[in-house]
């Protein structure tokens, strides 16, 4: 048995909460998802609790197809007639007026909003409920439960919104040749998600697909991005009721074609030319971002780079071995030291049969982290313990302060030399045209 006290179900046996009324929705209070709409009949299940998961079949998928196929040959069929009419809205009035007055019974915005739990597109009604800052804010409660809540779901549309900026900022700098300035682009939107957050409103980046078309359309300045924002928010406003009778189908072609137009074809014939572990970020990559979201397959992509590129400079350490008339001993290392070579680095030496002195040439070779500077120190221990000298040479400027703060042992250890190699970069190298051997400093 179930109880109604002002925007809450009770269960009667428990006493506790069950249901949370908002809006003329029910909310389940554990799971945060919406299980009924209301309407002038009364409460309706939303399927799938809140998520539309069921197959499409019979007459509603040969229609969705037919819809898609038509705004498909539309987007590409009418730049080849005609360029000053956008093909995108184009196909979209067409297949939305063909879909209203020929009563196929497609599915629109405003089904698959309320199928899926929204309360559809209320324009007017949403703003103005909106504007009481005070009064939105003061329902939300400022705690460490409120916190973990927000905290996953604001990471990942953080990350996707920027993820999804800069890739469009890259797709527009190829199109029109031009360049854009990430870091602005960053801190505008998080400034306006910021904003928009603050009035209720939801967070947002640039979007591939409308900058596409906008693009296609002919938009190259900053006037045709306030345009397409403006004309959206007037859609969205004031003609809500019109833009829900928009087919899903219309806005699945223009993606297609937006989707067919931005791949890179190119990818799959260059599969078997590209090394294997760059070929499998690619696939890997492809498949998380359909199967999950793009950040997800960001990070994904990331690790698995990282891990490659640590793995192929790991197998690259090598020491060349010669001596000196005197009898001394010379490993010149080569390649990056880091905690993945120290294996293959420690390899190299033979501490029981090396002679009495023993020197070690890091002039092709770099101490990287904290894991190659204990594995250092590990061999002069080693060497010292069985009563021979080792000397470090031909250590960058860094390295030494890092070796220097890590153990006294090196005070000894480490020779100084005028030609040790210096990894000092400028900080404008346009400033320096010649090559670097000319200049003294």
């Amino acid at each position: 048995m179930f109880t109604i006290e002002g925007s809450t179900i009770k269960n009667a046996n428990t006493n506790q909460d069950a249901f949370l009324v908002s809006e003329g929705q029910v909310f389940d209070i554990n799971t945060k998802k919406v299980l009924y709409n209301a309407d002038k009949e009364g409460f309706y299940t939303v399927k799938d609790s809140g998520v539309v998961k069921t197959t499409m079949q019979g007459k509603t998928l040969y229609v969705m197809i037919g819809l898609v196929l038509l705004t498909m040959f539309i987007v590409w069929g009418l730049p080849k007639l005609t360029t000053k009419i956008p093909a995108a809205l184009t196909a979209i009035l067409i297949v939305t007026l063909v879909s209203i007055f020929s009563g196929l019974g497609s599915i629109n915005v405003g089904d698959f909003i309320r199928d899926g739990g929204g309360a559809g597109l209320n324009g007017i009604a949403e703003l103005s409920k909106n504007l009481n800052v005070l009064e939105l804010w003061s329902n939300l409660p400022f705690n460490l439960d409120t916190l973990k809540f927000i905290a996953p779901y604001a990471f990942l549309a953080a990350s996707v919104g920027l993820i999804e900026t800069l890739m469009t900022m890259n797709l527009v700098d190829e199109l029109t040749e031009s360049r854009g300035n990430g870091n602005k682009e960053c801190v505008a939107q998080g400034a306006g998600n910021i904003l928009s957050g603050m009035f209720g409103g939801t967070g947002g980046c640039g979007m591939i697909g409308q900058t596409v078309i906008n693009i296609n359309a002919g938009g190259r300045g900053r006037l045709s991005g306030v345009m397409m924002a403006l004309t959206l928010l007037t859609f969205i406003l004031f003609a809500d009721k019109y833009i829900e009778q928009v087919p899903i189908a219309a806005l699945v072609g223009v993606m297609f074609m937006m989707v067919i137009e931005t791949f890179a074809w190119s990818s799959f014939r260059i599969l078997k030319k590209i090394p294997m572990s760059d070929a499998a970020v690619l696939i890997i990559v492809s498949a998380v971002t359909v199967f999950f979201d793009l950040a997800i397959a960001v990070f994904v992509g990331v690790i698995i780079s990282a891990l490659s590129f640590a793995w192929t400079s790991a197998k690259k350490i090598r020491a060349r071995k010669r001596f000196k008339a005197d009898g001394t001993k010379i490993y010149e290392i080569w390649g990056p030291l880091f905690f993945g070579s120290i294996t293959a680095f420690n390899d190299k030496f033979d501490i029981k049969t090396d002679p009495e002195n023993i020197e070690i040439d890091f002039v092709e070779s770099r101490v990287s982290d904290h894991s190659a500077i204990e594995a250092i120190f590990a061999l002069v221990e080693k060497y010292q313990a069985a009563g021979k000298k080792v000397t470090l040479k031909h250590l960058s400027e860094d390295c030494k302060v890092l070796l220097y703060k890590a153990s006294p042992i090196f005070d000894g250890v480490i020779e100084e030399g005028i030609d040790d190699p210096r990894y000092h970069l400028a900080a404008n190298p346009e400033k320096f045209p010649k090559p670097l051997g000319e200049y003294k400093f």
